[in-house]
């Protein structure tokens, strides 16, 4: 059921720019800075902006704009924003299926970041990745900085652009390059490449304690537990109020991050071989072009970057006054987000081009994405700085803030589906949205202990590839933007917005909505089912059992299957002739619940954001 006449009141955001603040905290998340960077230079470098871009123009803005809007209309969330279109409702319970999936899952990221925070504070000045003589390290522990007097076979390979190398290849590398000051060097040896960065080890035995795979859980990794708890609490606090307190919260949240970004820019570009990086972070490789990954990579990031799909958007939207201008303020979202993508590569790879320098290794090697780039790149890549406690601290504080406002943004998306579509249950009663968001928190904490066990990593991975996987937030966004423009009706859809902003917007929406956006969701969405390959994790040279990869289609199928079948119940259910049931559960006749007043009553507010 959605909110009738009779139910307690609803809340609103205090000003427009408490929705535009939790836009940004949502939008802007650890997506932009451990995976953007990274696929932009490894797909054409500045040339990856021209596909990415055309994305943002057809995908991401389009269905931001559409998902505000959509909330902001009916001052519903993911569930109760069906009854326009009641035969799609399954696409709002598989949104909230695959948020209570990412929330479990997301916020372990928080929770190793707190590690390392924590561990940042230390007496003696230092950090505990930094030497090998702790009591996880291991016999073949060496630091990335002290050079091994070798060259290895794969960057033989990489110089001469070979699948195959030859014996005569390496005879002619060493002749060329082993002189001078290098005249006593050598091929590498299995045990000279088998040797691992304290940093690594760090990571894998201190931090995760990772165990041999998905099939060896091993035990709980009590420090890791209490991070974990410590980040849940922390995300509780930021929402259990509701929106007036989150839309304060968010200010602090959403601006931290740009503080740190600046400083670690402004010291990343000071350092040596910072235009290296820069180099191959922008320098544009026009051929990539040609190729379809590069494409495909463009538009997933921007549906990743964006928060697109899983109800938090329209959440944040419905919390707006009816006559509120959502269309412009959803397309300064959309670009503060695509600029905090760019300036958040300037600081990436400032820093990896000075590593690459001090380790004496191309950029190619030192450059990693996810997870990698966050505990292992930039911890390493700050050993070499002056006050290295300093800018670990600066480090993984933004990191926690960027986590932390994007995870309890989408708890909010969640909880508000759940709350409006059974609002007697929560609101009205004493603590009863504090109480229900608690235990919400409190089941999906215990649930998400399977992530900070000795097999956790592998848990982790699971999830992210399986439960918010490509294929499934495609399978969702795909009927989200049909609903809107083939059965209520892409008309219909734009006298609505005339409604609540005063004009119509642009007629480009319009050929979005209706051919371009749906057309790339589900040829996206069949090339990646087509192109499906089981997940391995490259850097553990680890294959799952069968049982894992049919554990992780069950986290995919459980959202993607909500739209069909709760299609098929619904037309079931519902009485009344063929044409009758069309015209009930595809475009019903309903009110639309306006707020009080006209666009005209909004004026002084709608004019202030033309200043924004």
């Amino acid at each position: 059921m959605v909110a009738e006449v009779g139910d307690p009141p609803r809340e609103m955001w205090s000003s427009w720019a408490d929705f535009i603040m939790s836009c940004i905290g949502y939008a802007i998340g650890l997506g932009n800075v451990w995976r953007f960077p990274y696929l932009c230079y490894q797909n054409g470098g500045g040339a990856f902006l021209i596909p990415w871009g055309i994305s943002i123009i057809i995908c991401g803005m389009p269905l931001f704009i559409l998902e505000t809007s959509w909330g902001q209309l009916l001052s519903v969330g993911g569930l109760g924003m069906f009854k326009i279109c009641p035969i799609f409702k399954g696409v709002g319970f598989a949104a909230v299926v695959m948020a209570f999936w990412l929330n479990i899952y997301y916020i372990v990221v928080l929770a190793w970041a707190l590690c390392y925070l924590v561990q940042s504070f230390r007496l003696d000045g230092n950090v505990p990745w930094r030497n090998c003589d702790n009591d996880w390290n291991t016999a073949n522990c060496r630091s990335e900085y002290d050079r091994l007097p070798c060259d290895s076979n794969q960057t033989i390979k990489q110089h001469y652009d070979l699948e195959i190398l030859t014996y005569e290849h390496i005879l002619e590398y060493k002749k060329r390059f082993f002189v001078g000051d290098k005249k006593n060097w050598r091929i590498c040896t299995e045990k000279d490449l088998a040797v691992i960065s304290p940093v690594k080890e760090y990571w894998n035995y201190k931090v995760l304690g990772i165990s041999e795979g998905f099939e060896y859980p091993g035990a709980l990794r009590w420090d890791l537990a209490l991070y974990l708890c410590i980040a849940w609490i922390l995300c509780y606090l930021c929402i259990f109020k509701g929106v007036k307190w989150t839309g304060k919260v968010v200010y602090v949240t959403a601006s931290f991050p740009y503080v740190m970004l600046c400083c670690l820019l402004i010291r990343g570009l000071t350092l040596e071989g910072a235009s290296l990086g820069l180099k191959f972070y922008l320098k544009p490789d026009f051929s990539k072009l040609w190729d379809a990954k590069v494409w495909i990579d463009a538009v997933t990031q921007v549906f990743f970057s964006y928060g697109l799909g899983l109800g938090a958007l329209v959440a944040l939207g419905s919390y707006n006054k009816y006559h509120n201008n959502v269309y412009k303020q959803a397309l300064t979202v959309c670009f503060v987000n695509s600029a905090t993508s760019i300036f958040a590569g300037f600081v990436i790879f400032a820093f990896i081009g000075f590593m690459a320098t001090q380790q004496g290794k191309s950029v190619e090697e030192v450059a990693q994405a996810g997870p990698g780039l966050l505990f292992l790149a930039y911890p390493s890549g700050i050993l070499q700085l002056p006050g290295t406690q300093i800018w670990s601290i600066l480090f993984f504080s933004m990191v926690l803030f960027l986590g932390v406002d994007s995870q309890f943004c989408t708890m909010e998306g969640f909880f508000t589906a759940l709350i409006d579509e059974y609002p007697c249950l929560v609101r009205g009663k004493k603590y009863g949205r504090e109480i229900f968001v608690g235990i919400i928190c409190l089941i999906s904490y215990l649930i998400g202990l399977t992530t900070v066990t000795n097999g956790g990593f592998y848990v982790f991975q699971l999830f992210d590839f399986y439960a918010a996987s490509g294929w499934a937030l495609l399978w969702l966004l795909f009927f989200e933007v049909v609903a809107i423009s083939w059965c209520v009706g892409i008309g219909r859809w734009y006298d609505h917005m005339r409604s609540m902003i005063g004009y119509y917007p642009a007629s480009w929406w319009k050929f979005c909505w209706c051919f371009a956006t749906p057309a790339v969701c589900g040829a996206m969405m069949f090339f990646g089912l087509y192109n499906y390959k089981p997940l391995r994790i490259k850097g553990y040279n680890y294959d799952y059992p069968l049982w894992g990869h049919i554990f992780g289609w069950f986290l995919s199928l459980s959202s993607m299957l909500c739209i069909p079948i709760y299609a098929l119940y619904l037309w079931c259910v519902t009485e009344g002739s063929t044409s009758e049931k069309f015209k009930k559960l595809f475009r019903p006749d309903i009110e639309i619940p306006c707020a009080k007043g006209s666009p005209d009553d909004d004026e002084e507010e709608m004019g202030e954001m033309h200043h924004v």
